[in-house]
């Protein structure tokens, strides 16, 4: 670690220059010299680590619910379940049993002083976590049910990096473990920082990008980290262990956006390039998509076989990952904006997905956030109703549970200063998502 510095150790790819997946072999070369388990012990091993984990879980929220149903039935439900997720055909039918939320019911938090560029909700629904363009951090937790700030890690000024203990330039993206341990943060200043969750300890400092970290996604079930950056590279790294793994290449502009599931993928955004890439890990591949014809500048999965994303163009795309073409594209989905003769779309500044679900939610500048239904086969995109907010819309995520929508609000966009909307307050706004009585299954 640089002198001054807490005592945190700092990984770095550039010594990893011989071979781009050479982290990657020399680590697994080191496993296998540690570990003697088979690769059938491990599978048995982890399966019934799976089962137990099921079965307790299962049971715990029997005795909540009270319900009659034996373990065994929860568990093979879940087990399905989870097979219909794998092969990205869980689809739960939801979109058309939310209810519009009343605006008085939205909850507007304050604690940046510039605009929110990303945040993540941990995967219990309980804290917000949200990062700014002052290099602010707030714990960055947000207790949902009180709205109270649990930590703040202040961002420090341009020159102060080798002594201030949290970022010193604005944050641009942010990524939270599926099991809630590890915070994910990266910087304009090509830094990523890992942090501690609980107690917003930061643990340790990723170098190795050229350029602004803009995307950062956790593998689901495990600790890889993947990262990309306006370098146009894609990193993966391993949090756990505290190692650089491997880079990949193929962008022609910026990476803008970045997402993952539980398979080792990821799906990017490349900006100018036109092109949305799915990058396949293990074999250091990618597949190239292409449909929108302005700046691609933000992505997320909806489930492991389905996309959707948002350009500068005002262009909104569902994707199939076994199609290159969008499945269903609706152009100025957010309308437009400019005076006679000089219309141009809003631009599309965040999507999000309610995972697994046919609900979808786009932000912009528009001084609404829209929600979406997916139609069947994902084919169709139906508006369903706007929800006003002022501001530029950063970074849009929903709850686990789907009870509850979060949007990141800045006067100015995360990535320029190209407008700005001085109207608008630097906030978190909480909107809860009410359903009616009778919700569809899967």
């Amino acid at each position: 670690a640089a002198a001054g510095r807490p005592a945190d150790e700092e990984v770095s790819s550039d010594s990893e220059t011989e071979s781009p997946s050479l982290g990657r072999r020399r680590r697994e070369a080191a496993t296998e010299e540690e570990v003697e388990e088979t690769p059938q012990e491990k599978k048995l091993r982890l399966a019934k680590q799976y089962l137990e984990e099921l079965r307790q879980l299962e049971e715990e929220r029997a005795e909540d619910e009270e319900e009659e149903t034996p373990p065994a039935d929860l568990i093979g439900d879940r087990l399905k379940e989870d097979v219909l997720e794998q092969k990205g055909r869980l689809q739960r039918l939801v979109a058309k049993d939310v209810q519009p939320p009343d605006p008085a019911s939205i909850r507007v938090l304050r604690g940046h002083q510039l605009p929110v560029t990303c945040l993540v909700i941990s995967p219990d629904d309980k804290f917000i976590f949200s990062a700014s363009k002052d290099g602010s951090l707030i714990k960055c937790k947000w207790e949902v049910d009180s709205g109270k700030r649990l930590c703040v890690v202040p961002g420090g000024k341009k020159g102060t990096e080798e002594r201030h203990m949290g970022h010193a330039s604005h944050i641009l993206c942010m990524a939270i473990s599926s099991d809630g341990k590890y915070l994910a943060t990266g910087d304009r200043n090509k830094l990523i920082m890992i942090w501690d969750a609980a107690t917003c300890k930061r643990l340790h400092i990723f170098t190795g990008h050229r350029d602004a970290v803009s995307g950062l996604s956790f593998r689901k079930g495990t600790h890889q980290l993947y990262s990309a950056s306006h370098d146009r590279s894609v990193k993966v790294w391993d949090v756990a262990e505290n190692a650089y793994v491997e880079t990949l290449f193929g962008h022609q502009d910026v990476i803008t956006g970045l997402d993952s599931l539980s398979r080792e993928c990821c799906v990017t955004a490349g900006g100018r390039d036109g092109t949305v890439r799915l990058w396949k890990i293990p074999e250091e591949t990618q597949l190239v998509f292409s449909g929108h014809q302005g700046s691609i500048d933000c992505i997320q999965l909806i489930n492991e076989e389905h996309m959707v994303s948002g350009a500068d163009d005002g262009s909104l795309a569902l994707w199939g990952l076994t199609k290159k073409k969008p499945l269903a594209l609706t152009r100025e989905a957010h309308g437009m904006q400019g005076g006679e003769g000089l219309e141009q779309p809003y631009w599309i500044s965040a999507v999000a997905a309610l995972r697994n679900s046919d609900l979808l939610a786009t932000g912009s500048h528009s001084t609404c956030v829209k929600l979406w239904r997916c139609g069947e086969g994902f084919r169709k995109l139906e508006h369903l109703w706007d929800i006003p907010l002022v501001g530029f819309v950063n970074s849009l995520k929903f709850s686990a549970s789907g009870d509850f929508l979060v949007a990141g609000i800045g006067q100015e966009h995360r990535l320029g200063r190209w407008w700005r909307v001085k109207e608008a307050k630097n906030s978190i706004c909480i909107i809860p998502l009410k359903q009616k009585a009778t919700a569809s299954g899967p």
